[in-house]
């Protein structure tokens, strides 16, 4: 199936989307670096800055203006390996979840709000695909930027063993709760297009990663017993994926072998 490119946009009152050129089979067409600003003025937060490619960091500030914070989504290298050096370019912080990849000394977390004029970003934590992963609901615009928790086409990687397939269900299944309770109707995520149906992407995962646990059941019942049965379901269970995927895919199908083993706490 081929897929029309993606090259970000403006959406909503508050939002830019800066795609970085660092296209590969598992970043889709790239990196989606979020620029938010405050509508009434020039300021504005950054959203994973992306890699340190220096063409990409002048498109940022191309629309950027006054940048207040730099904020990440987690902190897989693809969405912020240049969050340091751009956040010393504009004099501000990074502020993620994980210590090690803030600059200041202002975290982020569950519950947080960061506001920047009539701004709003409203911290939720997403753990799942890595165990720092956060979202952030700009109600402005009645959206939720997913980072890699909800991808704009295909699904995500569970990244076991940080990642836990557990977690990952509570998040779908929270931020499907919040959507509805917030009508919340847009997703902006960290890799691929913008999705205008909230309710319908996060249901479409929730029932995708309800038919893979079944699959993953069916192959163990099946397969010779094996102490590492994580490649044989791979390629049973993942026939239908490119096999250059299957690395990825075997991440997967050991944090669901640790769900179903009851390794990993619900």
């Amino acid at each position: 199936m081929t897929h029309a490119p993606w090259s970000g946009g403006t959406f909503g009152a508050t939002a830019t989307c800066v795609l970085a050129p660092n296209a590969d089979i598992m970043t889709l067409d790239g990196t989606n670096t979020w620029v938010l600003r405050d509508p009434d003025s020039s300021r504005s937060v950054v959203v994973d800055p992306g890699p340190s490619m220096a063409a990409h960091l002048d498109a940022i500030d191309d629309v950027a203006g006054d940048v207040a914070a730099v904020l990440l989504t987690h902190h897989h290298a693809d969405h912020s390996e240049a969050a340091r050096e751009y956040a010393e370019r504009h004099g501000c912080g990074v502020r993620a979840l994980d210590p090690a990849y803030r600059l200041g000394s202002e975290g982020l977390g569950e519950g947080d709000v960061v506001s920047v004029g009539r701004l709003e970003v409203h911290v939720v934590a997403t753990p799942g695909h890595t165990s720092d992963s956060l979202s952030f609901v700009v109600p402005q615009d009645r959206a939720v930027l997913t980072g890699d928790t909800v991808l704009g086409r295909g699904t995500t990687v569970v990244a076991h063993p940080d990642g836990q397939l557990g977690a990952y269900l509570s998040s779908l299944q929270r931020l499907h709760a919040l959507c509805g309770e917030q009508g919340i109707t847009t997703v902006w995520p960290g890799h691929g297009p913008v999705i205008d149906d909230a309710l319908g992407a996060l249901e479409l995962y929730l029932a995708h990663r309800e038919q893979r646990l079944e699959q993953v059941r069916t192959a163990l019942a099946t397969l010779p017993p094996s102490d590492d049965p994580a490649r044989a379901v791979v390629e049973v269970v993942y026939a239908d994926v490119d096999p250059v995927l299957w690395g990825a895919a075997e991440l997967s199908v050991r944090a669901q072998l640790a769900y179903l083993a009851g390794a990993d706490p619900r």
